[in-house]
């Protein structure tokens, strides 16, 4: 191995312990702030000028769009400069004094506090976004800004980009002058049964299915001292269509709904996976005319396929449901290996509540379930079934009053959005991705957006501690400049 640790490490217990020990002696957490983003800078640097090469093999791993990827490319490099600057701007620390106060009771001692670095984090990656999810993704952005060495599990499903991903930044680090051992790749299911359980690792960041997080998930919580286990799991993403606006723009919303949950064949976790319209609105037809035009598209890998013609087929074997669009069976090889046509599902709100737990289960592809219903007693109490989502959707008309949805919504999913398609998630600094169980596994956390840093840090408090010992952002006259609260006032 060379450079930051090598670019690659062979699977097994003993790669993994090579890569954990080396993370957990990098020295990462000694760096300033202004060096954790310089180094996440020249990651971005050399993501960008490896693009071409890095999104012809993706293309060929992923059965992405170039077009796609391209842009995926341009995300992934932006992630990496939005967490340099939430490095460089310190507010993360959450940088907190207190003054001596002898008339409190108890007396109060001088008190400062902030958010040190957790310790060496391990990143899963996901299959459907390789790149900003992946190797450099949003996790081992967060992680390596806020002062963790990462070591990354690569995802099956595109191991010749993990490789090449993680060669080219061992690279740049190295020439960015970053220590040896901060960055690092694993691959193999042995590998990442080892990695969460290896004594070294102090957190860990996972992107992936139900089955697999709750596996791992409950491997950290079993460890002589449990770790943190950061999941983003299975999310539905409800929308909910209210009557006047299938009324006013039913067309209009038939195929903002076809794109957003047919887009890159469905394999997005915000993804619209269960739709409440009313019934005999007009909008099921108008959702018919728009999907008969909706391309299919080959899933990321057989499995997929072949798990998403399986999970269309249960519902349309059903006799209460409605089907939309053509369910292709997956009875050979040849089969799995073809592209998946969009699906909708529709049914009543009676049937649903009747059989809400195979109706709240997600099928990954291009597949969504619409229920119809009657009135808002209906609606109300297909509401009250919903599990936690990443996100939920309201389309209304401008002068409705949706305040009572919006708060039935708000308590199950981690982001609510008026009038649009939940495909998408910014960069930025009010970005909240993620939600309850089963989204994911810390509800008070997010995976995009500057607090997502806030998973790989934990507090410390220094009690009338001498200058010498503080960080520097905790030192008096505030060298650094970074907003802090002194005795309960914000300032910088």
């Amino acid at each position: 191995m060379g450079g930051a640790a090598g670019a690659a490490v062979a699977g097994g217990a003993a790669g993994v312990d090579a890569a954990a020990r080396a993370a957990a002696s990098s020295g990462i957490e000694s760096a300033s702030r202004e060096e954790r983003a310089a180094w996440l800078e020249a990651l971005a640097a050399a993501l960008e000028a490896d693009r071409g090469e890095l999104v012809a093999i993706a293309h060929r791993e992923t059965h992405l769009s170039e077009t796609r990827l391209d842009g995926e490319v341009t995300r992934t490099a932006a992630q990496l400069r939005f967490f340099a600057g939430v490095a460089r701007e310190g507010s993360y620390l959450e940088a907190t004094l207190d003054s001596p106060d002898p008339t409190t009771i108890p007396p109060r001692p001088d008190l400062r506090r902030m958010l040190r670095p957790l310790g060496p984090v391990a990143v899963f990656t996901a299959s459907n976004f390789p790149f900003a999810f992946s190797v450099l993704g949003n996790d081992t952005a967060s992680a390596l800004a806020a002062g963790c060495a990462v070591v990354v599990k690569a995802h099956p499903g595109h191991p010749e980009l993990s490789r090449r991903t993680a060669g080219l930044a061992v690279a740049a680090l190295a020439s960015a002058g970053a220590p040896d051992g901060i960055l690092s790749l694993v691959e193999g299911v042995e590998a990442g049964v080892a990695l969460v359980q290896h004594p070294s690792i102090a957190a860990v960041g996972f992107t992936g299915s139900v089955r697999g997080g709750r596996a791992l998930f409950d491997l950290a919580c079993a460890r002589r001292a449990p770790i943190p286990f950061y999941g983003e799991l299975g999310s539905i993403n409800p929308v909910v269509v209210t009557p006047a606006a299938a009324q006013e723009r039913a067309a209009d919303l038939a195929a903002g709904l076809v794109g957003s949950f047919t887009r890159d064949g469905g394999q997005y976790c915000t993804k619209p996976g269960l739709v409440f319209a009313p019934s005999d609105s007009g909008f099921v037809d108008a959702l018919a005319s728009v999907l008969a035009d909706a391309p299919a598209q080959r899933l990321l890998t057989d499995g997929m396929s072949g798990a998403f013609a399986d999970g269309a087929s249960a519902f349309a074997g059903r006799d209460d449901v409605e089907v939309i669009g053509t369910v292709r069976a997956s009875d050979t090889d040849v089969e799995v290996a073809e592209a998946s046509s969009p699906v909708v599902i529709v049914v009543e709100a009676a049937t649903f509540l009747a059989s809400r737990e195979d109706f709240l289960a997600e099928c990954f592809g291009p597949l969504t379930v619409v229920v119809g219903y009657a009135d808002s007693a209906e609606l109300s109490a297909a509401v009250g079934v919903l599990e936690g989502s990443l996100t939920a959707t309201i389309q209304h008309a401008g002068d409705e009053d949706v305040a009572p949805l919006t708060d039935a919504l708000s308590r199950i999913a981690g982001r609510v959005v008026f009038n649009g398609w939940p495909t998408g998630v910014a960069i930025a600094w009010a970005q909240h991705h993620g939600g309850s169980w089963p989204s994911t596994t810390a509800s008070v956390h997010t995976s995009v957006g500057a607090s997502a840093i806030r998973r790989f840090l934990t507090p410390i408090a220094y009690q009338d501690a001498p200058q010498s010992v503080l960080p520097a952002e905790l030192q008096d006259g505030n060298p650094l400049r970074i907003p802090r609260r002194e005795n309960g006032a914000l300032g910088a």
